[in-house]
């Protein structure tokens, strides 16, 4: 009999408090291998903290994460994904090419110039970027540098945090181009967003989070149906506003 395939992230029952203040209580979610999965909340509602205590940037009071099966503090299961943070700020000083070069010794991957041009024309990010500092970067470019950077680590699951911050409507639809190949060859997404059109368009399963609990957890059209609306934006609004709902 096949061995049981773990989820690609596991959260039991995890609490992290700053003070007298709860940012996460008792968080429990499971992420299946090979799904584009979306985190949803306001600002505060605890995702930032999720995914430090998921990074092992910060110790959980309570509670295990796991990745693949690992557990979170153990390298080898960290070293199975590539994050770009929501402030991205790469050193200024350094040129594109630098930068890519750098992340990907980081990561233990090649640097292919013809793989690296085709991701920078994947996500509209002009190959002269290659040579100019970072300095000179607008924000678009910025965030594309950092994207193209992930996705050249060749990774098992990318940790993206609001991965369209900054991008133009061209750019946009070009991420949401390369996310979905992603996905059809088996990458795990996690995604951050306050577009809840582009979950609703790209995720797999979503959960909201609110006040550092889980509040739904299931499709987008789940949530909608769970609520009855007909925009996934006012079938959000009804889920944090609904104190009773938890998710099971």
């Amino acid at each position: 009999m096949a061995a049981t395939r773990p989820p690609a992230l596991r959260f039991e029952h995890v609490s992290k408090r700053y003070g007298r203040a709860d940012a996460l209580r008792d968080f429990s979610l499971e992420i299946e291998a090979g799904q584009t999965f979306g985190l949803v909340g306001m600002n505060g509602a605890g995702k930032t903290t999720l995914l430090k205590c998921l990074l092992d940037f910060c110790q959980p009071d309570a509670g295990t994460i796991e990745l693949f099966g690992i557990p979170h503090q153990r390298t080898r299961a960290r070293s199975r994904l590539a994050f770009l943070p929501e402030r991205f700020n790469p050193p200024f000083y350094l040129t594109g090419s630098d930068f890519v070069k750098y992340m990907l010794q980081l990561h233990g991957a090649a640097y292919t110039p013809a793989q690296v041009e085709t991701t920078f024309a994947e996500l509209d990010l002009d190959p002269s970027a290659l040579d100019k500092p970072v300095r000179a970067f607008s924000k678009g470019m910025t965030q594309k540098l950092g994207l193209a950077a992930c996705f050249l680590a060749g990774k098992e699951m990318y940790l993206l945090d609001e991965p369209t911050s900054g991008l133009d409507p061209k750019a946009r639809a070009l991420l949401k181009k390369k996310l979905r190949l992603m996905r059809a060859a088996s990458h795990t997404i996690f995604l951050t967003s306050h577009a809840l059109a582009d979950v609703e368009e790209l995720c797999d399963s979503m959960a909201v989070i609110h006040r550092g609990e889980l509040r739904f957890a299931g499709t987008p059209g789940h949530l909608r149906a769970q609520f009855g609306s007909s925009s996934l934006e006012e079938a959000f609004l009804a889920c944090i506003e609904d104190e009773a709902a938890t998710a099971s």
